[in-house]
Protein backbone atom coordinates (compact mmCIF):
# COMPACT_ATOMS: atom_id res chain seq x y z
CA UNK A 1 0.00 0.00 0.00
CA UNK A 2 1.37 3.51 -1.02
CA UNK A 3 2.25 5.74 1.64
CA UNK A 4 -0.44 8.13 0.86
CA UNK A 5 -3.16 5.77 1.65
CA UNK A 6 -2.02 5.53 5.76
CA UNK A 7 -4.11 8.12 7.51
CA UNK A 8 -2.35 10.27 10.30
CA UNK A 9 -4.24 11.50 12.94
CA UNK A 10 -3.10 13.44 15.91
CA UNK A 11 -3.68 11.90 19.19
CA UNK A 12 -7.78 11.93 20.22
CA UNK A 13 -8.80 11.22 23.81
CA UNK A 14 -11.87 9.73 22.63
CA UNK A 15 -10.35 6.50 21.50
CA UNK A 16 -9.03 5.60 24.87
CA UNK A 17 -9.55 1.45 25.51
CA UNK A 18 -12.10 0.67 27.96
CA UNK A 19 -12.43 -2.88 29.64
CA UNK A 20 -15.24 -4.57 30.57
CA UNK A 21 -14.95 -5.46 34.38
CA UNK A 22 -12.73 -9.04 34.85
CA UNK A 23 -11.20 -8.39 31.69
CA UNK A 24 -7.46 -9.53 31.98
CA UNK A 25 -5.57 -6.11 31.83
CA UNK A 26 -7.30 -2.87 29.92
CA UNK A 27 -5.17 -2.97 26.00
CA UNK A 28 -4.03 0.58 24.66
CA UNK A 29 -3.62 1.41 21.26
CA UNK A 30 0.23 0.71 20.39
CA UNK A 31 1.81 3.85 19.93
CA UNK A 32 4.02 4.55 16.60
CA UNK A 33 2.23 1.63 14.91
CA UNK A 34 1.02 3.17 11.29
CA UNK A 35 -2.36 2.36 9.50
CA UNK A 36 -1.79 -0.21 7.19
CA UNK A 37 -3.57 -3.18 6.21
CA UNK A 38 -2.90 -6.81 7.50
CA UNK A 39 -0.18 -8.38 5.26
CA UNK A 40 -1.41 -11.25 2.75
CA UNK A 41 -2.34 -14.32 5.07
CA UNK A 42 -3.39 -12.45 7.73
CA UNK A 43 -7.41 -13.12 7.07
CA UNK A 44 -6.49 -16.52 8.99
CA UNK A 45 -7.70 -18.83 6.18
CA UNK A 46 -4.11 -20.06 5.01
CA UNK A 47 -3.91 -16.98 3.02
CA UNK A 48 -7.14 -17.59 0.84
CA UNK A 49 -7.13 -14.89 -1.63
CA UNK A 50 -10.58 -13.09 -3.12
CA UNK A 51 -13.35 -14.69 -6.01
CA UNK A 52 -13.82 -11.25 -6.54
CA UNK A 53 -14.66 -9.56 -9.43
CA UNK A 54 -14.26 -5.42 -9.77
CA UNK A 55 -14.13 -5.51 -5.80
CA UNK A 56 -17.44 -7.30 -5.30
CA UNK A 57 -17.86 -10.87 -3.72
CA UNK A 58 -18.70 -13.29 -6.36
CA UNK A 59 -22.44 -14.01 -5.04
CA UNK A 60 -24.70 -15.80 -7.11
CA UNK A 61 -27.55 -13.74 -8.25
CA UNK A 62 -26.04 -10.58 -7.18
CA UNK A 63 -25.05 -8.19 -9.16
CA UNK A 64 -24.20 -4.10 -8.15
CA UNK A 65 -27.86 -2.25 -8.20
CA UNK A 66 -28.65 0.71 -10.19
CA UNK A 67 -27.49 3.94 -8.41
CA UNK A 68 -30.79 5.09 -9.61
CA UNK A 69 -33.40 3.13 -8.10
CA UNK A 70 -35.26 4.42 -6.03
CA UNK A 71 -38.31 2.31 -5.50
CA UNK A 72 -39.69 2.06 -1.99
CA UNK A 73 -39.08 -2.05 -0.55
CA UNK A 74 -41.66 -2.93 2.62
CA UNK A 75 -40.34 -5.55 4.73
CA UNK A 76 -41.80 -7.26 7.23
CA UNK A 77 -40.12 -9.01 10.56
CA UNK A 78 -40.24 -12.36 11.86
CA UNK A 79 -37.32 -12.06 14.43
CA UNK A 80 -38.38 -12.09 18.06
CA UNK A 81 -35.39 -10.54 19.17
CA UNK A 82 -35.11 -6.34 18.58
CA UNK A 83 -31.79 -4.76 17.03
CA UNK A 84 -29.62 -3.98 19.97
CA UNK A 85 -28.90 -0.15 18.58
CA UNK A 86 -33.10 0.19 20.02
CA UNK A 87 -31.07 -0.43 23.38
CA UNK A 88 -29.52 2.71 23.46
CA UNK A 89 -31.68 5.06 20.65
CA UNK A 90 -34.97 3.86 21.54
CA UNK A 91 -37.00 2.17 18.05
CA UNK A 92 -35.82 5.19 15.81
CA UNK A 93 -37.24 4.58 12.21
CA UNK A 94 -34.29 4.58 9.95
CA UNK A 95 -31.52 3.68 12.22
CA UNK A 96 -30.32 1.44 9.93
CA UNK A 97 -32.26 1.56 6.60
CA UNK A 98 -33.09 -0.17 2.80
CA UNK A 99 -32.13 2.19 0.52
CA UNK A 100 -34.58 2.16 -2.73
CA UNK A 101 -35.04 -1.46 -3.66
CA UNK A 102 -33.98 -4.21 -1.11
CA UNK A 103 -32.12 -6.28 -3.79
CA UNK A 104 -30.14 -7.94 -0.73
CA UNK A 105 -28.86 -11.74 -1.44
CA UNK A 106 -28.94 -14.15 1.43
CA UNK A 107 -25.71 -16.14 1.57
CA UNK A 108 -26.87 -20.16 2.39
CA UNK A 109 -22.79 -21.83 2.40
CA UNK A 110 -22.17 -19.97 5.43
CA UNK A 111 -19.71 -22.51 6.27
CA UNK A 112 -17.02 -21.02 3.67
CA UNK A 113 -14.87 -18.52 3.80
CA UNK A 114 -15.60 -15.37 4.18
CA UNK A 115 -19.14 -16.06 5.37
CA UNK A 116 -18.47 -17.52 8.15
CA UNK A 117 -16.11 -14.68 9.09
CA UNK A 118 -18.99 -12.98 10.27
CA UNK A 119 -21.26 -14.16 13.53
CA UNK A 120 -25.02 -13.48 14.58
CA UNK A 121 -24.78 -11.93 18.35
CA UNK A 122 -27.37 -12.78 20.92
CA UNK A 123 -27.09 -9.94 23.04
CA UNK A 124 -28.45 -10.55 26.77
CA UNK A 125 -28.22 -6.86 28.29
CA UNK A 126 -27.83 -5.81 32.14
CA UNK A 127 -31.04 -5.88 33.11
CA UNK A 128 -31.31 -9.02 31.65
CA UNK A 129 -32.94 -8.16 28.16
CA UNK A 130 -32.00 -9.73 25.00
CA UNK A 131 -30.96 -8.36 21.58
CA UNK A 132 -29.45 -9.30 18.08
CA UNK A 133 -26.52 -7.29 17.02
CA UNK A 134 -23.76 -9.00 14.34
CA UNK A 135 -20.18 -9.16 15.06
CA UNK A 136 -16.83 -10.11 12.22
CA UNK A 137 -13.88 -12.11 13.15
CA UNK A 138 -10.50 -9.83 13.34
CA UNK A 139 -8.36 -12.44 14.77
CA UNK A 140 -8.41 -15.92 16.74
CA UNK A 141 -10.38 -15.05 19.65
CA UNK A 142 -11.55 -11.53 19.18
CA UNK A 143 -14.34 -10.09 16.94
CA UNK A 144 -15.24 -6.52 16.22
CA UNK A 145 -18.56 -5.13 16.45
CA UNK A 146 -20.41 -1.68 17.49
CA UNK A 147 -19.61 0.17 20.33
CA UNK A 148 -23.11 -0.22 21.12
CA UNK A 149 -23.52 -3.51 21.08
CA UNK A 150 -21.45 -4.08 24.04
CA UNK A 151 -21.76 -1.15 26.36
CA UNK A 152 -25.51 0.46 26.39
CA UNK A 153 -25.68 4.44 26.45
CA UNK A 154 -28.82 6.42 27.37
CA UNK A 155 -30.98 4.03 27.79
CA UNK A 156 -33.71 5.68 30.29
CA UNK A 157 -34.22 2.17 31.67
CA UNK A 158 -33.17 1.03 35.10
CA UNK A 159 -30.07 -1.13 35.36
CA UNK A 160 -30.09 -1.32 31.48
CA UNK A 161 -26.95 0.99 30.99
CA UNK A 162 -22.98 -0.05 30.88
CA UNK A 163 -21.47 -3.16 29.83
CA UNK A 164 -23.67 -5.49 28.42
CA UNK A 165 -24.01 -8.68 30.86
CA UNK A 166 -22.67 -11.24 27.86
CA UNK A 167 -22.85 -11.91 24.53
CA UNK A 168 -23.22 -15.85 22.44
CA UNK A 169 -21.02 -15.63 19.29
CA UNK A 170 -22.69 -18.06 16.43
CA UNK A 171 -19.84 -17.74 13.24
CA UNK A 172 -21.43 -18.80 10.00
CA UNK A 173 -24.90 -18.97 10.93
CA UNK A 174 -27.60 -20.15 8.94
CA UNK A 175 -30.87 -19.96 10.54
CA UNK A 176 -31.12 -23.51 12.83
CA UNK A 177 -27.93 -24.07 11.41
CA UNK A 178 -24.95 -23.45 13.40
CA UNK A 179 -21.96 -25.11 11.48
CA UNK A 180 -19.15 -24.11 14.07
CA UNK A 181 -21.29 -24.20 17.48
CA UNK A 182 -21.23 -21.25 19.38
CA UNK A 183 -19.50 -19.18 22.08
CA UNK A 184 -20.72 -16.72 24.97
CA UNK A 185 -18.19 -14.14 26.06
CA UNK A 186 -18.13 -11.94 29.00
CA UNK A 187 -15.12 -9.59 28.18
CA UNK A 188 -15.79 -6.46 26.12
CA UNK A 189 -13.72 -3.52 24.77
CA UNK A 190 -14.96 -0.39 23.55
CA UNK A 191 -13.72 3.39 23.89
CA UNK A 192 -14.13 5.96 26.25
CA UNK A 193 -15.64 8.25 23.04
CA UNK A 194 -18.52 5.89 23.35
CA UNK A 195 -18.16 4.73 26.86
CA UNK A 196 -18.06 8.40 28.32
CA UNK A 197 -20.26 10.78 26.21
CA UNK A 198 -21.72 8.58 23.49
CA UNK A 199 -20.32 10.01 20.67
CA UNK A 200 -21.78 8.19 17.34
CA UNK A 201 -17.88 9.19 15.87
CA UNK A 202 -16.38 6.85 18.56
CA UNK A 203 -19.02 3.66 17.99
CA UNK A 204 -17.32 0.61 17.88
CA UNK A 205 -15.55 -2.40 19.97
CA UNK A 206 -14.76 -5.75 20.50
CA UNK A 207 -15.53 -9.03 22.28
CA UNK A 208 -13.10 -11.00 23.84
CA UNK A 209 -14.11 -15.49 22.88
CA UNK A 210 -12.46 -17.54 25.77
CA UNK A 211 -11.52 -19.64 22.93
CA UNK A 212 -9.79 -19.35 19.58
CA UNK A 213 -13.00 -20.11 17.49
CA UNK A 214 -12.06 -17.79 14.93
CA UNK A 215 -9.05 -20.05 13.96
CA UNK A 216 -11.75 -22.12 12.19
CA UNK A 217 -13.69 -19.36 10.66
CA UNK A 218 -10.65 -16.93 9.34
CA UNK A 219 -10.99 -13.07 9.57
CA UNK A 220 -10.89 -9.92 8.07
CA UNK A 221 -8.23 -8.06 7.61
CA UNK A 222 -7.96 -4.58 9.12
CA UNK A 223 -7.04 -0.88 7.02
CA UNK A 224 -7.00 2.59 7.23
CA UNK A 225 -6.99 4.46 4.00
CA UNK A 226 -6.90 8.01 2.35
CA UNK A 227 -10.06 9.78 1.42
CA UNK A 228 -9.30 9.10 -2.21
CA UNK A 229 -8.71 5.44 -1.85
CA UNK A 230 -12.15 5.08 0.25
CA UNK A 231 -13.92 6.67 -2.46
CA UNK A 232 -12.97 5.01 -4.93
CA UNK A 233 -13.95 1.32 -3.33
CA UNK A 234 -17.19 -0.89 -3.23
CA UNK A 235 -18.25 -1.34 0.47
CA UNK A 236 -19.14 -4.64 0.91
CA UNK A 237 -21.42 -5.76 4.02
CA UNK A 238 -22.40 -9.17 5.05
CA UNK A 239 -24.44 -9.51 8.62
CA UNK A 240 -27.44 -10.74 10.08
CA UNK A 241 -30.45 -8.57 9.65
CA UNK A 242 -33.41 -8.88 11.60
CA UNK A 243 -36.52 -7.71 8.97
CA UNK A 244 -35.04 -11.70 7.67
CA UNK A 245 -35.97 -14.64 8.56
CA UNK A 246 -34.43 -15.12 12.26
CA UNK A 247 -30.50 -15.40 12.07
CA UNK A 248 -30.00 -15.89 8.25
CA UNK A 249 -26.90 -13.68 6.32
CA UNK A 250 -27.87 -10.87 3.95
CA UNK A 251 -25.31 -9.90 1.62
CA UNK A 252 -25.31 -6.43 -0.27
CA UNK A 253 -22.76 -3.78 -1.59
CA UNK A 254 -22.42 -0.22 -3.35
CA UNK A 255 -19.60 2.12 -3.80
CA UNK A 256 -19.01 4.57 -0.94
CA UNK A 257 -20.24 7.38 -1.27
CA UNK A 258 -18.91 10.08 0.93
CA UNK A 259 -16.42 9.73 3.81
CA UNK A 260 -15.90 12.59 7.16
CA UNK A 261 -13.04 12.46 9.47
CA UNK A 262 -14.17 9.27 11.78
CA UNK A 263 -17.19 8.01 9.15
CA UNK A 264 -18.01 6.63 6.29
CA UNK A 265 -20.82 6.50 4.20
CA UNK A 266 -22.31 4.13 1.58
CA UNK A 267 -26.02 3.24 -0.07
CA UNK A 268 -25.62 -0.62 0.85
CA UNK A 269 -28.60 -1.92 2.35
CA UNK A 270 -28.70 -3.13 5.69
CA UNK A 271 -31.88 -3.30 8.34
CA UNK A 272 -31.67 -3.00 12.44
CA UNK A 273 -29.71 -6.27 13.89
CA UNK A 274 -26.66 -5.04 11.62
CA UNK A 275 -24.74 -3.10 14.02
CA UNK A 276 -21.20 -4.08 13.92
CA UNK A 277 -20.74 -5.87 10.51
CA UNK A 278 -17.82 -5.31 8.97
CA UNK A 279 -17.32 -2.55 5.87
CA UNK A 280 -14.87 -3.97 4.17
CA UNK A 281 -13.31 -3.21 0.55
CA UNK A 282 -11.26 -6.38 -1.49
CA UNK A 283 -7.43 -5.15 -3.29
CA UNK A 284 -5.44 -7.58 -4.31
CA UNK A 285 -7.31 -10.64 -3.86
CA UNK A 286 -7.84 -10.01 0.06
CA UNK A 287 -10.87 -8.66 2.02
CA UNK A 288 -9.68 -5.44 3.83
CA UNK A 289 -12.44 -4.16 6.75
CA UNK A 290 -12.22 -0.45 6.26
CA UNK A 291 -15.37 0.59 9.18
CA UNK A 292 -17.66 -0.40 11.50
CA UNK A 293 -21.42 -0.40 10.12
CA UNK A 294 -23.52 1.18 13.03
CA UNK A 295 -25.98 3.74 11.14
CA UNK A 296 -28.79 4.63 9.01
CA UNK A 297 -30.45 7.69 7.06
CA UNK A 298 -32.99 8.65 4.71
CA UNK A 299 -29.71 8.37 1.97
CA UNK A 300 -27.00 6.52 3.26
CA UNK A 301 -25.87 4.49 6.07
CA UNK A 302 -22.70 4.83 7.30
CA UNK A 303 -19.85 2.43 9.92
CA UNK A 304 -17.07 4.13 11.89
CA UNK A 305 -14.49 4.78 9.91
CA UNK A 306 -10.63 2.61 10.88
CA UNK A 307 -8.10 5.84 11.19
CA UNK A 308 -5.26 4.73 11.81
CA UNK A 309 -6.27 5.15 16.17
CA UNK A 310 -9.32 3.07 15.54
CA UNK A 311 -6.27 0.56 13.60
CA UNK A 312 -3.90 0.72 16.42
CA UNK A 313 -7.06 -0.38 18.86
CA UNK A 314 -8.22 -3.10 16.95
CA UNK A 315 -4.67 -4.59 16.89
CA UNK A 316 -4.36 -4.45 20.22
CA UNK A 317 -7.78 -5.85 21.03
CA UNK A 318 -6.61 -9.15 18.91
CA UNK A 319 -3.31 -9.45 20.21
Amino acid sequence: MDEDDVRLDAADDGHASVSSPGAAGAETGLEGRGGEPEQAGDEGDEGQAASTSGGLEDVAGYTMPDAGSVAESVVESDEALRDIGEASFGPVPGLEVVIGVDDRVQITATSVFPWRVHASLRITANDGSRWIGTGWFCGPHTLITAGHCVFIKNSGVPNRDGWVRSITVIPGRNGAQQPFGSAVSTNFRTVSGWSNSGNQEYDYGAIILPTDLGSATGWLGIGAYSDATLLASIANISGYPGDKPAGTQWYHARKVTSVGSRKVFYDVDTAGGQSGSGVYRIADGRRVAIAIHAYGGGTANSGTRITTEVYNNLVAWKA
